[in-house]
């Protein structure tokens, strides 16, 4: 018999309650865990690892997943309300979801800052309903391994903003998980496959799930997991495959697709959806239709529905390995994930354009969550491995003239902390206002606002003699803290970045897009307003040196120095910078015999009393 030993007064430490990977996903949600580097879906009783991430609210207590699709199984005679697809409202705000108030089936409330829907007649947040998504998965954790769970890695994509994390990380406290750590969708497959135990390599992760679309590539070095580029399409998916071919039967019969009501519209994706997963193992498939007809489908005339959709993920995968800066032959594999990768044409041009067979032994619609398990086990078991993402985009401040600095650029490893001086722009200016933003355009006005703070208490000095040091830091979930420190006394202020809004996955790959599509532009108008910046820079001082020392000006001189201002002040109005920088350079030559009477004065009354020998000796002479 073996026996447990222990000092007197000394409890043997408890076990360490388990943590679970969760796959909160935009159709579907997943729950794992892993044991000895060993992972395992959680299933239900009837087998399903799969929990649809819909909410039905009535009068009772929310219901979860399969369950909330059906009436019956909620109970009869209760009226809830069904909600699906909410993780695309993550990070959103009332402002951004109101505009999309007419495609979805509950009414957005009046208010500012965080999004309130109307649900079963509740006014509940993204958060909170993701929070009930999360219990549900919680819930199926304790039942299956029998103790309770309070620990648990949740993936996002890896498009992600801060908002959009943070509003993750809110939901899983909502529903009693202490989030260890956010991991991105494509480095949690990359786990899953055991891809962390190669020496080293390069490796793409395919993801085509439901509704979007992402791919990233990653390098694998001495146990550090780095994504090197990322990149994707948020309104591209296998839903999509579904609406091409039920477009395509209704056309053939020669239904038009406005001419059905809600009910059947959802008949005839559901058809198209099985035909779609009926020809992905065969050859031939029978579409049921709303008018009690059926359609035969053949594999070839699917995929010719859908080649342009393929093409189009394809096309984005070509595009980050040209942001890595890697030949295809560069990498050592590709791994599939996401239910839509099941099709033969996506596995086919996926391995066509790496030019290898990609990795798909493990279940698509399973392997994100079994990669967040094994990440979880590693967190409270210890681990090795280093998980490094990427900043979906680039970060910084407002400056003078409107324009974004960058200081932590898109696609930088995170962990991150990146810091940059700045100075005061005016005479005896006292505080700075500085506006935090994300985005890839060269403007303010053109990218996307994150937070404000101010920083007060800076000495008066003349322009441009402060130090203000200002730092982001990027924590390994991506979210995102803001501080401004002045240098000569030590005065500094901080932003815990927690916006109540945020990007979608679309608006970040429209960002990325339009930064490339306008960047000749862009470059345009940030030359501009550094232009008008200057000029305003040197109006203002001239005007200030007029106003102390007009008793040096020649006959004339004080006219012709006015003139050269005006000249200037009406083409900074304008938008000719080649014009406004021969107009300073033009107020600056005439000037410049001022300027030097200026400066002969503040010598003279600097050395005025002192003999030359005394000079010399403070000048080490």
């Amino acid at each position: 018999m073996l026996l447990d030993i222990h000092e007197p007064g000394h409890e043997p430490a408890p076990a360490p309650s388990p943590a679970v990977g969760i796959d909160l996903g935009t159709t579907n949600s997943v729950v794992a865990t892993a044991r000895n580097g060993v992972s395992e879906v959680l299933r239900d009783p009837q087998g399903a690892a799969l929990v649809p991430s819909v909410v039905a609210y009535g009068a009772g207590a929310p219901v979860v997943g399969a369950a909330a699709l059906d009436p019956v199984d909620r109970g009869a005679g209760e009226a809830g309300e069904t909600v699906s697809s909410i993780k695309r409202l993550m990070g959103r705000g009332a402002e951004d979801i109101a505009a999309l108030a007419g495609s979805l089936p509950y009414r957005v409330l009046p208010g500012d800052g965080m999004a309130r829907l109307e649900v079963g007649g509740r006014a509940l947040t993204p958060v909170e309903i993701s929070a009930d998504i999360l219990r549900a998965l919680r819930a199926r954790a304790e039942t299956a391994l029998g103790e309770e769970v309070t620990k648990a890695v949740v993936t996002v994509p890896a498009y992600f903003d801060d908002a959009a994390r943070t509003a993750t990380r809110d939901a899983a406290r909502l529903a009693g998980l202490e989030a260890l750590r956010l991991v991105s969708e494509p480095t949690a497959a990359a786990l899953a496959y055991g891809l962390d135990k190669a020496a080293e390599g390069l490796y793409a992760v395919f993801d085509l799930g439901g509704g979007t679309f992402d791919v990233s590539v990653l390098r694998l070095e001495k146990g550090v997991f780095q994504v090197l580029a990322t990149g994707g399409d948020a309104a591209l998916g296998g839903d999509d495959f579904d609406r091409a071919l039920a477009a395509h039967l209704l056309a053939a019969r020669g239904v038009a697709e406005g001419a059905l009501d809600e009910a059947e519209v959802k008949s005839v994706l559901l058809s198209a959806r099985r035909a779609k997963e009926s020809l992905s193992v065969g050859e031939r498939a029978t579409v049921a239709l709303p008018d009690g007809g059926a359609a035969e489908i053949d594999r070839a005339t699917f995929e010719s529905l859908i080649a342009p959709l393929v093409e189009r993920a394809i096309g984005i995968c070509a595009s980050v390995l040209e942001d890595a800066d890697l030949p295809r032959e560069a990498l050592e594999g590709v791994v599939l994930v996401g239910g839509a990768t099941r099709v033969p044409l996506v596995a086919a041009r996926v391995a066509a354009l790496f030019g290898r067979a990609p990795l798909a032994d493990i279940d698509p619609d399973e392997v994100v969550a079994r990669g967040a398990a094994l990440q979880a086990e590693a967190l409270t078991a210890g681990s090795d491995t280093l998980l490094l993402d990427v900043t979906p985009l680039s970060l910084g401040i407002e400056t003078m003239g409107g324009l974004f600095e960058r200081i932590v650029p898109r696609n930088t490893p995170i962990p991150a902390a990146r810091a940059q001086d700045f100075t005061t722009y005016s005479d005896g200016q006292t505080g700075m206002s500085v506006h935090v933003l994300q985005g890839e355009r060269e403007t303010v006005d053109l990218n996307r606002s994150l937070a404000r703070f101010e920083l007060t208490g800076i000495p008066p000095m003349v322009a441009g003699a402060a130090r203000i040091r200002v730092t982001f830091a990027v924590d390994a979930d991506g979210l995102l803290t803001v501080g401004a420190r002045e240098e000569t006394t030590g005065t500094e202020s901080a932003v815990e970045v927690k916006p109540s809004y945020g990007l979608t996955d679309g608006e970040i790959e429209r960002m990325l897009y339009d930064s490339m599509e306008h960047a000749r532009d862009d470059a345009t108008r940030r030359l501009l307003a550094e232009s008008r910046v200057a000029a305003e820079r040197m109006v203002a001082a001239t005007r200030a040196a007029l106003a102390a020392d007009a008793s040096l000006l020649a006959a004339g001189e004080g006219r012709r120095i006015g003139a050269a201002i005006d000249e200037l002040e009406r083409a900074v109005a304008g938008d000719d910078r080649d014009l406004i920088e021969a107009l300073t350079t033009a107020l600056d030559d005439t000037a410049r015999s001022f300027a030097q009477k200026r400066m002969d004065r503040s010598i003279a009354a600097a050395l005025e009393g002192r003999d030359i020998a005394s000079v010399d000796a403070s000048l080490g002479g």
